[in-house]
């Protein structure tokens, strides 16, 4: 038996998609068959945008891109409804926008809490709720990509971890309360293979050295790409995932499963 994801004719939206983890998902979603709307904080025809909608539109499926910063409070409906009227539906939501606050406990002051708090964690429960309405419709999904700094976490990624280990609660309750004619999952990917990630790697005197060191601090001897983030992503937007919900996946390479370095 051959098992294909099949997300033919659907339509998706994802938030943050001109670069990284968002970006991978919406080319794999694009490949299972979406129609996919975005917004990222960068102008439409920056190169990001540019890049988001060429890798949908190459797999011979609609793109729309949407500027937006979903932390604004009154953002999120109008981003949704927008990218219901140019795709027709909306069938899927993955919550992907989101940036990295490490300050440390002791350093860390509120204006880093409170930027951290409405991106990391209010946003995605503020964009939930805006496409609550046409999910509920379509029996959809709604996926909240989160972080494995949610369970286990280092020094200094303070508020970061305290947001992402509410994500957890946020997926339990949105499964709980809106099922089942929404279905949510989370996704927490640990280090991820990202321009991002690289600018961490080019900070060290010796970027090579220091990645090698990382790849060996995982299980599986590497650490992840964007594009087995998307395969997962575009996995749980499909039937075959439909007994996954209230859950949040670790996808970490094993590296949370080592008590200590």
């Amino acid at each position: 038996m051959s098992l294909s994801i099949d997300l033919d004719g659907k339509c998706a939206f994802i938030s943050g998609v001109t670069s990284g983890i968002g970006a991978g998902i919406a080319r794999a979603l694009a490949q299972a068959g979406c129609n996919v709307a975005g917004c990222g904080r960068r102008a439409v025809d920056s190169p990001g945008a540019r890049a988001f909608l060429a890798s949908v539109e190459a797999e011979g499926r609609r793109a729309v891109y949407l500027q937006g910063d979903v932390v604004e409070r009154g953002s999120h409906q109008g981003l949704i409804e927008m990218s219901v009227g140019e795709l027709g539906g909306l069938d899927l939501l993955v919550s992907n926008a989101g940036r990295n606050v490490f300050k440390g406990a002791a350093l860390a002051g509120d204006e880093d809490w409170d930027e951290c708090m409405e991106l990391d964690l209010a946003a995605h429960w503020r964009l939930a709720r805006a496409a609550r309405p046409h999910l509920e419709r379509s029996h959809g999904v709604i996926i909240v990509i989160g972080s494995n700094h949610a369970w286990h976490s280092i020094p200094g990624c303070f508020p970061y971890n305290i947001a992402k280990a509410g994500l957890l609660g946020l997926v339990q309750s949105l499964a709980i309360e809106w099922g089942p004619s929404i279905r949510t999952v989370g996704v927490a990917p640990g280090f991820i293979d990202t321009a991002g990630n690289q600018i961490w790697f080019d900070s060290f005197p010796d970027p090579a050295v220091e990645r090698a060191r990382t790849n060996a601090r995982h299980p599986v001897g590497r650490i992840g790409t964007v594009d087995e983030i998307g395969a997962l992503c575009a996995f749980l937007a499909s039937g075959y995932a439909g007994f996954i919900a209230g859950t949040t996946l670790c996808v970490d390479g094993g590296r949370s499963a080592l008590m200590q370095d």
